[in-house]
């Protein structure tokens, strides 16, 4: 049986990927498309990425999962390493953020996997030594709790997480003692909260992030985050979010999910950008993009699903009445709603910019590049071109019709130079 014989895939854009290895003389060279997955060698019980030919079926690659720090991720859509056994640099280049960090997450757990099982035939063997259970959380037991949580070896990790989500108090108690410490003034045991929070975050577990950055935990979590012992000064990320970070509603969002996946969202990237950007390793920050990434789409999936919001939204852009500066919020607005849909998968982000022509955003563009502020211009030009990268034919079909031709004659009267800034020259001449 070979290789594409044994792979239960679903073509789906997540998994689609470029194969490319270096040339002798330090090129990469496309190998082909396919779909990646992660899946048993034949006849072994080791595991190895496989990318299948999207059109034949052929083998593209089939690569062995080494244990060793080989494998590197760039840029949210490449994995790339050495493969040891033939000596050569290959590359997976994904069409999908979301499927690298899937593929990214899976390298991972194998590695951990095989790290686990060779300190297993390392160690001794005896009595049973498996971790039973967690300190009880207290004042009096915290570094007790740190020499557990940080000191540990894989295997005990994977207890470790196992034990931290069984007790369901254990932040809510962990968050108690860091209030009550705050309160004293206790800078011995904020600093110790400060290491047994960031060893937490750095075990790595979905499940824990969802409970953590749940909005009943987070700010606590950023707060216990302010007490650095590498830092002389105490941080004030909190004061910063609640007091500096102001969240514009250019329309008033009333689900109440979709304001605590922003919300969210925001707060992860600052942790993971601001707080500990130093502290967190390659695999921890592809599990916070995941959660970001996926904040995102379904915050775009909500609101598009919405027709009472983006009615009241394009209404809001063509009325009259409507101030310069709640214009220029609600550009913004829609710009960062056609960024974001690049989160959604690539069927459901057609179908969104679909929906906006037929809304008539073209038309509202149109008005946009006439105003006499040229960042808004730019926004306007930049929301063009998203509409350009996603599906040319949309702003081609528009511009031929009667309706388009003010906006045509925006486009080749405006200067050269910003055009070319632009990439609507790409267009035009086509």
């Amino acid at each position: 049986m070979g290789a594409q014989d044994k792979l239960p895939m679903e073509n789906t854009s997540l998994q689609r990927v470029k194969v490319y290895r270096l040339s002798d003389d330090g090129k990469w060279d496309d190998q082909g498309t396919g779909h990646v997955t992660v899946d048993y060698l034949e006849r072994s019980e080791e595991l190895g990425l496989f990318v299948v030919d999207e059109e034949d079926n052929e083998t593209l690659l089939m690569h062995r999962i080494s244990s060793d720090d080989i494998y590197r991720k760039q840029e949210d859509t490449i994995i790339s390493w050495r493969d040891p056994e033939y000596s050569t640099e290959l590359a997976l280049s994904f069409q999908e953020p979301t499927g690298c960090s899937y593929i990214w997450d899976q390298i991972g757990s194998v590695q951990r996997n095989l790290n686990f099982n060779t300190l297993s035939n390392d160690s001794y063997h005896g009595g049973n030594n498996e971790l039973r259970e967690l300190p009880a959380v207290e004042l009096s037991t915290l570094p007790l709790i740190l020499k557990t949580v940080v000191e540990s070896g894989i295997a005990d990790q994977m207890r470790i997480t196992e034990l931290i989500l069984h007790d369901q108090d254990f932040f809510r108690k962990l968050m108690d003692v860091f209030r009550v410490c705050e309160d004293l003034e206790n800078v011995d045991g904020l600093h110790v909260i400060f290491k047994i929070v960031r060893g937490i975050i750095l075990l790595n577990s979905l499940p824990i992030f969802e409970k953590i950055f749940g909005d009943e935990l987070i700010m606590d979590i950023i707060g216990s985050l302010e007490y650095d012992p590498n830092i002389p000064h105490v941080q004030h990320h909190r004061s910063f979010l609640n007091e500096h970070v102001v969240f514009k509603e250019a329309i008033p969002i009333k689900d109440p999910v979709v304001l605590s996946k922003i919300h969210q969202t925001y707060r992860v990237g600052y942790l993971k950008d601001v707080i500990l950007p130093r502290a967190l390793d390659d695999a921890t920050i592809a599990n916070l993009n995941s959660i970001i990434h996926s904040n995102n789409a379904l915050v775009v999936s909500l609101l598009k699903d919405d027709s009472t919001f983006i009615q009241e939204l394009f209404a809001r852009l063509r009325s009259s009445t409507t101030s310069m500066e709640s214009k220029k919020n609600l550009v913004l607005f829609l710009h960062e709603f056609c960024s974001l849909s690049k989160s959604l998968q690539m069927v459901q982000q057609h179908r969104l910019f679909r929906d906006l022509v037929t809304e008539g955003i073209f038309s509202i563009i149109g008005d946009v590049l006439q105003n006499q502020d040229k960042k808004l211009v730019l926004i306007g030009t930049d929301i063009l071109i998203l509409f350009l990268n996603q599906d040319p034919s949309l702003l081609r079909s528009y511009v031929t019709r009667q309706e388009g031709i003010p906006l045509l004659g925006l486009l080749f009267g405006y200067k050269y130079d910003v055009l070319m800034k632009c990439s609507l020259k790409k267009f035009l001449i086509l």
